[in-house]
């Protein structure tokens, strides 16, 4: 069965895809003329804008949500393989993946907030299989999207941060695997019955703390190494061109690993971040897209490097040859990806309490991560239920979820990371084919949101201006900003903005 999995793995996530991925972000850098450089400030300004409703959530707790997906496993272990396999020129691809990711962020999570819907509950609901129907007019192709990820959100990819939880706490406290997965499955039950307000407000409250924390962990152990640090630099850009001597047999391989786990860590193009970003409650799609794009900077160039450095920084990595025996840096024999690494750099400077720590930002990483995957699972299994009209699935999802993570915490992590893997590259193939067909609206908002800022006004979308059809709900948040109240537009009542 591993095997089958891991070839599986090796089609979905062929070089094909690995280019793909890096064309597509240059591409939408290109065309939204770098809007991840020139609207940088706008990022910042609206992210803390905390307009919101009963239908929707603030930006905040979108970006919040978004995050929490987006931080995750991957920022800690998921570097660590990353290095292991690419050497440490794949930390250098993994930036790049994030700053040309966050054009494609931008441009899915627009295209999620144009086409996002009022559920039978009022509330917001949005992601690729929404835009693929109303924009591509496919259903077919929306279908699955939203089927593959059900399955890849729901039961794939939640077992590689449960067991990446597993492992961290048997590292730092001898835990069995089997007694921490059952504890993630009671904790993640009472959030997920909780409802998606619930979860908004879980991921509000815990994302910035824990990504705050890990980040000032991982500056005090580069200010206690800061010499370490020009040298840490250096290796990285050498490695990634191949002028390290040691690493040149990775050269391939750092790329490929580097933007391999740039996507699982950083989501952009996945269609993950849509799915947040169509929750929000916000006067313009572009809003929204600003502060996705915002969200893959906190990842990739924030946390993902704060662990990049902090192994590299102490000399705790490992890196093996193409053959997969032979060690070109072997720095902790024995040792292959996963935490460990990154609790080893801790410990190597907070004695006693380094393996600990890590532990303890892994169960907060991963957790709020599978939390954001039952958002996203819960959202596609409710655009099927439109036709479906079986609300019995929902209690389905949150059992084979609750099973999937118990499973994971004690399965080899080899086989976890093989599976969620697979659940990734099967919804980026997809994604990045939908919006590279539907980048039309997208590129449309962003003209009219910059056109309507520099002529000093306060940016509202109207889609029939700009030619966007099947864009229903904007029209009854239309009514709704210019204070009409009937049956379903009051149900779309905006909180006041407050600063």
């Amino acid at each position: 069965m591993s095997e089958i999995v891991k070839q599986i793995n090796d089609i979905v996530w062929s070089p094909a895809l690995i280019y793909l991925c890096l064309a597509v972000g240059l591409y939408f850098s290109i065309r939204t003329r770098f809007m991840q450089v020139r609207g940088f400030t706008e990022m910042i300004r609206l992210m803390f804008r905390n307009q919101k409703s009963d239908a929707g959530v603030s930006s905040f707790q979108a970006l919040a949500m978004s995050l929490s997906g987006r931080v995750g496993t991957g920022n800690i272990a998921g570097v660590a393989s990353a290095i292991y396999f690419g050497g440490p020129g794949a930390v250098f691809w993994m930036w790049v993946m994030a700053f040309l990711g966050a054009a494609t962020a931008y441009i899915e999570s627009v295209l999620g907030q144009i086409y996002k819907e009022v559920d039978s509950n009022g509330q917001y609901r949005g992601g690729p299989a929404y835009y693929i129907e109303k924009a591509m007019g496919q259903k077919w192709y929306a279908w699955i999207f939203a089927i593959a990820t059900v399955i890849g959100m729901g039961l794939l990819m939640p077992g590689v941060q449960s067991n990446t939880i597993a492992a961290g706490i048997q590292n730092a406290w001898g835990i069995d695997p089997s007694v921490s997965a059952c504890f993630i499955a009671v904790v993640l039950g009472f959030i997920i019955f909780g409802g998606v307000k619930r979860i908004a407000a879980f991921a509000e409250v815990v994302v910035p703390f824990m990504a705050m924390g890990y980040i000032l962990i991982a500056l005090v152990i580069m200010m206690i190494n800061v010499h370490q640090v020009p040298a840490v630099f250096s290796l990285i850009i050498k490695s990634a061109f191949g002028l390290e001597a040691g690493f040149g047999a990775v050269l391939g391989l750092a790329v490929q690993w580097g933007v391999k786990r740039g996507v699982y860590s950083n989501e952009a193009g996945q269609g993950s971040g849509p799915h947040a970003a169509a929750a929000a409650e916000v006067a313009h799609p572009a809003e929204q897209g600003y502060v996705q794009a915002f969200s893959v900077y906190v990842d990739t160039l924030l946390v993902c490097s704060a662990t990049a450095f902090m192994m590299l920084s102490t000399g705790k990595f490992n890196t093996v040859g193409p053959d997969g025996k032979t060690m070109l840096a072997n720095h902790i024999p024995g040792m292959g990806p996963g935490p460990g690494f990154t609790q080893a750099a801790v410990e190597s400077v907070m004695p006693g309490f380094g393996a600990s720590v890590v532990a303890i930002a892994l169960m907060f990483f991963a957790f709020t991560t599978i939390v954001a995957y039952y958002y996203m699972a819960e959202t596609n299994l409710a655009y099927l239920n439109r036709k479906l009209k079986m609300p019995s699935l929902s209690f389905l999802l949150k059992l084979v979820m609750i099973a999937s993570v118990t499973y994971g915490g004690i399965k080899s992590a080899g086989m976890a990371w093989d599976m969620g893997d697979i659940g990734v590259g099967v919804m980026a193939w997809l994604n990045i084919i939908a919006i590279l067909i539907l980048q039309k609206p997208a590129l449309a908002c962003l003209k009219d949101y910059e056109a309507q800022r520099k002529a000093g006004k306060k940016p509202v979308f109207n889609p029939d201006a700009l030619g966007i059809r099947n864009a229903e709900v904007w029209h009854e948040i239309a009514k709704k900003q210019h204070g009409e109240t009937d049956a379903k537009v009051g149900r779309l009542k905006v909180v006041p903005e407050t600063r």
